[in-house]
């Protein structure tokens, strides 16, 4: 059965994966080639019925990655290899949007409260449908936290939940002029963080410092990186969980290969 993990690379995801999946009645025969399957399916963005034959038959791959978005073990294994080494002397905080192939409706839908745990269907914003997906990001170009929204979400709203979800406020808080208000800023104050968000044209003038501002291109970078998988750069989950799965999987990568 075709891999894309070498000996190597394998003898590093198979432990951590253990140590997060769900222990069923009956063991999964060919763990390394399932999660193959999902993996070479992410990258590549093709339909679980164009996966190569070599990787077994298609639905086991499908219903083991399902099954996995909705009992969060993607986030689990996030959680455990980015609790390796993290600098918080600065993080940096930006959103991208996400547009959704039209294969990701039809999901069923469970309100529409703007929150995406009660919406399953992405939301329309300038371009067609897609989401929000925000980002905060340590010193070293790496995903701390994220969130996924509807499309038409603003970013500063997701700031909040960014922040909370780390375990401790960083040093310097960097992000563009999307995030700049005043209410922000105070918060970040308040939690002993420094804000560095340059002002909108026609606010007041803020201290920026200059220096701290030239790093966001970490940001940016983890974005570009994160796009490469053609199933982050353009949704075809319907669900809102499989479709963080996905992004959780790509940035769950990039600490690993880092």
């Amino acid at each position: 059965m075709q891999s894309v993990f070498s000996d190597t690379a394998w003898s590093v995801w198979e432990p951590l994966i253990e140590e997060v999946r769900p222990k069923g009645k009956t063991p999964s025969k060919n763990l390394r080639g399932t999660i193959s399957a999902i993996f070479w399916r992410r990258q590549n963005g093709a339909k679980w019925r164009a996966l190569p034959s070599e990787f077994g038959p298609w639905w086991i791959a499908a219903q083991l990655f399902i099954r996995w978005s909705k009992l969060g073990v993607r986030q689990c294994l996030f959680e455990k290899v980015k609790d390796r080494d993290q600098a918080l002397g600065m993080v940096f905080l930006d959103g991208t949007t996400i547009r959704a192939h039209h294969k990701a409706a039809g999901a069923a839908k469970k309100g529409d409260t703007g929150c995406l745990r009660d919406r399953e269907a992405p939301g329309r914003s300038r371009g067609g449908f897609g989401n929000r997906v925000c980002v905060a990001a340590d010193g070293h170009g790496r995903a701390l936290s994220l969130t996924l929204s509807p499309g038409q979400a603003q970013e500063l709203p997701s700031a909040y939940f960014l922040l909370d979800d780390l375990p401790y406020p960083p040093t310097y808080v960097v992000c563009d002029r999307g995030y700049a208000s005043h209410k922000f800023r105070e918060y970040l104050w308040n939690r002993g963080s420094r804000p560095v968000i340059p002002p909108r044209k026609n606010d007041p003038e803020v201290a920026c410092p200059k220096w701290a501002y030239r790093h966001r291109h970490l940001v940016e970078n983890l974005w570009a990186k994160l796009k490469e998988w053609r199933a982050v750069a353009t949704r075809y989950e319907k669900t809102a969980a499989s479709c963080l799965s996905v992004i959780l999987i790509a940035a769950t990568v990039d600490y690993i290969k880092a």
